[in-house]
């Protein structure tokens, strides 16, 4: 196999009357890797369906090693040697590696040699820089296991031009740094070129050999990336110089600072009746961000869960500021323990009601709001455009569905009804994810705000680098269990890395 070229000249897509893409030109060298930046709604996803044929160009030309090509379908770019890997695995967890790589051809004959197949399989991996043995069952594949069987999948389909997209999202610092390593080999062997959709700068900086920046449909910023920096393409995707989120500088908790969150001996059920949280113990001191890494599915969503009263704790104990606490909205309000739920439209909000009733979810029924048993509209939005304008939420309409919003208003919405007040603990569950660079900054600069009030924050995410930067302590939780804790400022990516990967790994170090 050898790398393709791409061209892409003058390419644009409108949606109704949205121009989604607009007069984009862009080349992507053979045997490189391409990085391709933008905020939400900057057009990255819009070029890539019309490079992969789910949503072919209106107008623009495609141009692989110098030929033009038209790419009416999926079926068409795989023909032409365009692959995808995708932010999601798309493995099926209950075949072996070797039953996913057929079943990646799509036309399989009725009666599969298996003995022949498993041969060339063989043939092919010894052609690979890596490997995935083939009887292992995917289902007990890590996480960057799995995303090298999703490179594999590609080259055994013999893709030349590779479009991955945010390849590293659920992978441990390790993993990240081994895949994108393997990637960059293949494009200096010749053997692939890569397009890498992603919104983390140091991935750009460390693999990448050039990139381009998408704004608003079009290309505001191109150039190799030994030529750049994360100042001048943060300036190309905003419009402006990069803003650090954390305004006011990290500073230490006292040792004597009152613990306004305390978790002891806490055990959780999963929704298949398992444990998923297990003799959980963590304090969160006022004034204190405790962030909590972690690979998805170790028990975040269902501490979470917990503590916002969504879902049963069968052991353990939960104290706000000394007083027992169990979750209840009379409990929420008399102890101030709000949330950021990860997806707030579906956790947080009543969609179709509107911003100013979501707003005012937490105290409808409180003296202040009402006018004898009915509801006081006139303060509601009186509230809710006080509460628009301090936090930026756009449009500044209080009578809009709270569903019409864009995800990072919907969050700066939620925001604002949890912050409007004081509050004793702030529950954070990934709350950026998804959002554009403006909307992160802006959220971000809001926790931190609430952290310097004396707020005790308590936030879980996936994305290594957020809690870094954000948190004053990071603990790792492994199967549920917390098997790590260290400062922020003394943490070692490599050894949060093996915390992550699991226990028995970090042991082996």
């Amino acid at each position: 196999m050898a790398a393709l070229t791409l061209d892409i000249f003058r390419a644009s897509k409108s949606f109704g009357g949205l121009r989604a893409l607009d007069d984009v030109s862009m080349r992507v060298a053979a045997g490189s890797v391409h990085a391709l930046l933008g905020e939400n709604g900057a057009g990255k996803s819009t070029l890539v369906k019309g490079l992969i044929g789910y949503s072919p160009l209106d107008q623009g030309s495609i141009l692989l090693d110098g030929r033009e090509c038209a790419i009416a379908s999926p079926r068409d770019a795989h023909a032409l040697g365009v692959g995808m890997v995708y932010q999601h695995f798309t493995v099926a967890p209950g075949l072996t590696v070797a039953e996913n790589l057929l079943l990646a051809r799509g036309r399989l004959p009725w009666n599969i040699s298996w003995k022949k197949e498993h041969a060339a399989l063989a043939r092919f991996m010894d052609t690979m820089p890596f490997r995935v043995a083939l009887d292992r069952a995917v289902g007990g594949l890590s996480a960057g296991e799995k995303q090298k069987l999703e490179l594999l999948k590609q080259l055994y389909l013999q893709r030349r031009l590779l479009i991955l997209d945010e390849p590293t999202s659920v992978l441990t610092p390790q993993e990240a740094q081994e895949v994108l390593g393997l990637v960059r080999g293949l494009t200096q062997r010749g053997q692939l070129t890569v397009l890498m959709i992603t919104h983390k700068f140091h991935e750009v900086m460390a693999f990448a050999d050039t990139v381009t920046v998408l704004r608003k449909g079009k290309v505001v910023g191109h150039a190799a990336v030994a030529q750049t920096n994360e100042n001048e393409l943060a300036s190309w995707m905003m419009g402006q110089a990069r803003v650090a989120a954390a305004a006011a500088p990290r500073k230490s908790v006292a040792p004597d600072a009152p613990v306004a969150l305390a978790l002891e001996h806490l055990r959780v059920a999963s929704d298949r009746g398992t444990q998923a949280v297990r003799d959980l113990s963590l304090q969160v001191q006022r004034g204190e961000i405790v962030g909590i890494a972690g690979i998805s599915g170790n028990g975040q969503k269902e501490l979470v869960e917990a503590l916002l009263g969504q879902r049963r704790i069968l052991d353990g104990t939960v104290k706000v500021n000394g007083s027992p606490y169990h979750a209840t909205r009379e409990q929420m309000l008399a102890q101030k323990v709000f949330s950021l739920p990860e997806e707030p439209l579906h956790n947080a909000c009543v969609a179709g009601m509107s911003v100013a009733e979501n707003m005012a979810l937490r105290d409808f029924d409180r003296p202040a709001m009402r006018r004898g048993w009915r509801v006081n509209r006139a303060a509601m939005q009186s509230r809710a455009q006080k509460l628009i304008a301090a936090f930026n939420v756009r449009p500044p309409a209080p009578e809009s569905a709270i569903d019409t919003l864009s995800g990072g208003n919907v969050q700066r919405a939620i925001l604002a009804r949890e912050l409007s007040e004081p509050v004793n603990v702030l529950v954070a569950a990934n709350p950026v994810f998804g959002l554009d660079f403006a909307a992160v900054s802006d959220i971000h600069a809001r926790i931190v705000a609430a952290r310097e009030l004396g707020t005790a924050v308590l936030l879980v995410s996936e994305d290594l680098d957020e809690l870094l930067e954000l948190a004053d302590r990071i603990a790792v939780i492994s199967n549920g269990v917390i098997v790590h804790v260290t400062q922020a400022r003394d943490a070692d990516r490599a050894v949060l890395g093996h915390f992550m990967a699991g226990r028995e790994a970090a042991a082996a170090r």
